[in-house]
């Protein structure tokens, strides 16, 4: 589907085909476009629109480069993390003089925002490049609240994970599912990282592209304000990585406690149960001469002396505060 806007003083007006567009700066969104709609836009512009394939590729020569003097900039972007159904899905900027070319398949919310933010007129909206930058500018700020969501539940899951009580068996099944959330938490944040870290580049690329055409000086200035921005949220993405690994140990190692104490369980067990079977071995021996055989208290005496056997190392162990 193509969605495609005239910026009209300001704002964006929509079009209907390619045909109503005027020689002015123009956006033309591509919404999981069909072959006659990449063929129609690459007549318009000039260059090939990445595939979705190509889209997905991970060199930096595949992602960002420039072609017939346009610049072609793909970048991850997640959506939906604070839904708790992350989704990661590359989408393509292109800037070709005064068109500006949006190729997605998924629908963040950002876009939507940075639409109704126009249509309020509360975003800067006057040629191609204010229109890349202010989507931009509104994918950011949507995953600066996905950050905010993934702290939040870094900050939940550790509070209950080190809270954890109850019995044996609850608290094995609580670290068990403590265990499944950090490790669904800590995909989120590499993968965010990695979206991050691709408008990073992207940023990089765009503001020397800028530079080079000489651009709007306020839109450029925009851009380093984007790029740092992003600079602080990967910051801050290293800082809750180490957090999520922090708490991976941690709970790792209650795991590893709790199958210790089961394992010092049955070793006590087996050290006491030890001394009894030794007397009960003595007593089982075949020889013909053995007094207490005929002792009318000999039963009695040998399973009160296995009995002494078992309960001198459990004193033992518990006065060492090993049980």
């Amino acid at each position: 589907m193509l969605n495609i806007y005239q910026i009209e003083n300001g704002r964006l007006a929509k079009r209907d085909t390619l045909d109503a567009l005027t020689e002015g700066h123009a956006w033309i969104d591509m919404l999981e476009p069909t072959e006659e709609e990449d063929l129609a836009v690459e007549a318009l512009l000039g260059i090939s629109i990445p595939t979705r394939a190509e889209m997905r590729e991970i060199e930096a020569s595949n992602r960002l480069y420039v072609e017939q003097g346009a610049h072609v900039m793909t970048a991850i972007i997640a959506h939906s993390i604070d839904r708790g159904a992350p989704h990661f899905s590359a989408v393509t900027f292109i800037l070709s003089g005064r068109l500006a070319v949006t190729v997605r398949y998924i629908e963040p919310k950002a876009v939507a925002l940075f639409l109704q933010r126009t249509a309020r007129g509360d975003a800067e909206c006057d040629t191609s490049v204010s229109v890349v930058v202010g989507i931009l500018e509104s994918i950011i700020q949507r995953m600066a609240d996905s950050i905010e969501h993934i702290q939040d539940e870094v900050n939940r899951i550790g509070s209950a994970a080190f809270q954890i009580k109850g019995g044996q068996q609850t608290r094995t099944k609580r670290l068990d599912v403590a265990l499944k959330s950090i490790g669904h938490l800590g995909e989120t944040t590499s993968r965010t990282e990695e979206s991050v870290t691709s408008l990073d580049r992207l940023l990089l690329f765009l503001s020397q592209g800028m530079k080079q055409r000489n651009d709007n000086p306020r839109d450029i200035q925009r851009v380093k304000i984007v790029h740092r921005d992003i600079r602080s949220l990967i910051e801050h993405l290293h800082f809750l990585t180490d957090r999520i690994t922090f708490m991976l140990d941690a709970v790792l190692g209650m795991i590893a406690n709790e199958q210790n104490q089961i394992i010092k369980l049955f070793s006590v067990m087996a050290v006491m149960l030890m001394p009894p079977t030794l007397v009960a071995s003595i007593y089982g021996m075949n020889f013909k001469v053995m007094p207490e055989l005929d002792w009318p208290l000999g039963y009695p005496m040998a399973l009160l002396l296995m009995l002494v056997a078992a309960l001198v190392p459990y004193i033992y162990f518990r006065r060492k505060g090993w049980l």
